[in-house]
């Protein structure tokens, strides 16, 4: 057990925390801890910077610092811009990066370096120029922090616009971890005991919350269609063919939901077919091992 001014934390099974004892103390912990079963072997790393998951963390003479951190093994892809998918979504990476890179760093220094990055990354990837600066500019105007009238390009110039931004960001929960406290009530909630607790808990009825589900369902008719932009007219000439058809018709209560799907990525066709070819190979195996089987090529 770490003393209680020490920090700790874990992902699965990437632990970090910080040591301000000697480092043979903490190469002999480690090493009990390997001894403890003969399955289980730690890797570790010491030092004044090191990874851990998506960040880099510092250790500036007691200051402890963190940010943004890329394998080098990582290549700045991203979706392309002239790549067949909707228009926000080039927005919300571009959001996205942002978000991130001021979650990860903890110095307007840290947050500087990786808005270049992103920057860079999305040139790369074929993003105007202008395209960029406007969404950055979006991004920041949200903040209030700084008067575009008098600045060319769309960023910050100190520590003190960022902290308002960071300080702003940093609280709100991110999607992951607000699913998370919900799994954790949800299963706090199925093992409580009831029967103790009957005045302070409200009765569920999961039963009507499907019927309405269902009934919302039944009363829809859901069209879809493969994204391109070519194609963008088509959600709006359905919808206006569909009322001229069957206006003053019982089928014009149903309500008709046109929507589309995006490409699926090169990555995941890839894999898909990579399933394939081992699902075949595992079926050719099996008729090679089965008794008195003749196996032809």
């Amino acid at each position: 057990q770490l003393p209680p001014f020490e920090i700790y934390g874990r992902y699965i099974d990437d632990i970090f925390f910080t040591w301000n004892d000697s480092q043979e103390k903490l190469k002999e912990l480690l090493q009990k801890l390997n001894d403890h079963h003969p399955n289980i072997k730690l890797e570790y790393k010491i030092g004044q910077i090191l990874p851990f998951l998506d960040t880099l963390s510092s250790n500036n003479n007691g200051v402890l610092s963190t940010s943004a951190y890329h394998k080098t093994t990582s290549e700045p892809y991203v979706v392309p811009f002239e790549s067949d998918h909707p228009r926000y979504m080039f927005c919300n990476i571009i959001r996205v990066a942002l978000l991130r890179a001021i979650r990860y760093s903890s110095t307007f220094e840290a947050f500087n370096t990786e808005r270049r990055n992103i920057r860079l990354m999305l040139l790369y990837n074929g993003y105007p120029s202008t395209y960029i600066n406007s969404e950055f500019r979006t991004f920041f105007h949200q903040y209030d922090i700084y008067d575009s009238d008098s600045s060319i390009l769309p960023m910050i110039t100190d520590e003190r616009q960022f902290l308002a931004i960071y300080n702003g960001i940093a609280p709100i929960p991110t999607p992951r971890q607000s699913q998370v406290t919900l799994d954790i009530a949800s299963s706090q909630i199925e093992h409580f005991d009831h029967d103790n607790n009957q005045q302070n808990v409200l009765p569920l009825n999961p039963t009507v919350e499907k019927q309405d589900k269902n009934k919302t369902f039944n009363q829809a008719l859901f069209l879809h269609y493969t994204h391109e932009n070519r194609l963008s007219p088509l959600k709006r000439d359905i919808h206006e063919i569909y009322q001229s058809t069957f206006q003053g018709t019982n089928i014009s209560s149903v309500n008709l939901i046109v929507a589309y799907r995006n490409n699926q990525k090169s990555k995941t066709e890839l894999i898909r077919q990579s399933d394939h070819i081992h699902h075949t190979a595992d079926m050719i195996s099996n008729q090679v091992s089965t008794p008195n089987s003749k196996f032809q090529m």
